[in-house]
């Protein structure tokens, strides 16, 4: 199955942008709730938009998929999800989900109306995935390394990687039929985990989807931003997944160890 890139936008000039640069999914994002707590004082994205510029961005697509991520389950939840299938998403994913219950909830409240992604980023999920998996109606699962590192307690989140907590999912998921994706990737030559060894990991476990980090639309630093070529850097993406898809075992078990050693490093340093 063909790897789908994403990119997180709220704005419908980038959203075109990244349409015609080859970008599978537009990542419109809605989740708030708790999050600043969860992840304060570490560089992610928290969101500030309006459910309203749904429509903006739905109107410049015609062959991107738009995935909204909503909030977790929360009081007005279905009036949340009924307003993001208005306005024209194609999936719907659910931010950290601690049981079989709030995917149920989820399913229920889409309805058949729109696919159905949930993010396994709660330790408790994670503990729960075989229940979460005998689910009907979940179209695919994201593993959220960013919260699921911070609910694990540990310092950096590609450990959750190097662990070896994504391969125990990833065989889950495959024993179900399930696609799967997780975490985000830099540049191809950039990060400090360089993104081809990040896309290894996903080709050697069957991983489905991944997210383009914000260094793919030019920022390099918190205040520090250069212009680059999406398109290129997208070619470079899919190239790049080509090469590794002819990778043989050997190879495989050698971005593993290589991968292990950096997050080591990063972990210790």
């Amino acid at each position: 199955m063909k790897m789908k890139l994403m990119i997180l936008t709220a704005e419908p000039s980038f959203a075109k942008e990244a349409q015609s640069a080859g970008i599978d999914r537009i990542f419109f994002d809605l989740e708030y709730i708790n999050k600043v707590e969860r992840q304060k004082g570490r560089n992610t994205f928290i969101s500030s938009n309006n459910i309203e510029d749904i429509p903006s961005i739905r109107n410049v697509l015609t062959s991107s998929e738009l995935l909204v991520r909503t909030n977790p389950i929360h009081q007005y939840s279905k009036q949340e999800i009924d307003k993001a299938i208005d306005y024209g998403a194609d999936i719907l994913m659910l931010p950290m989900a601690y049981d079989k219950n709030d995917v149920e909830a989820f399913i229920q409240m889409i309805n058949g109306r729109a696919k159905v992604s949930i993010m396994i980023e709660t330790v408790q999920a994670l503990t729960r995935i075989d229940s979460i998996l005998a689910l009907k109606g979940v179209d695919e699962l994201f593993f959220g390394l960013n919260d699921l590192h911070i609910g694990l307690g540990l310092p950096f989140l590609f450990e959750v990687l190097s662990g070896g907590l994504i391969e125990y999912m990833s065989e889950k998921c495959s024993k179900k039929n399930m696609p799967f994706g997780f975490g985000g990737i830099a540049r191809i030559g950039d990060g400090m985990l360089p993104a081809e060894k990040i896309l290894g990991e996903h080709i050697r476990l069957g991983s489905t989807s991944v997210i383009l980090s914000r260094t793919f639309k030019g920022e390099v630093g918190e205040n520090n931003t250069k212009n680059i070529n999406l398109k290129d850097e997208v070619d470079k993406v899919r190239s790049t997944i080509k090469i590794i898809e002819n990778w043989n075992n050997s190879q495989f078990i050698t971005n593993q160890k290589d991968i292990a050693e950096i997050v080591n490093k990063i972990v210790y340093k």
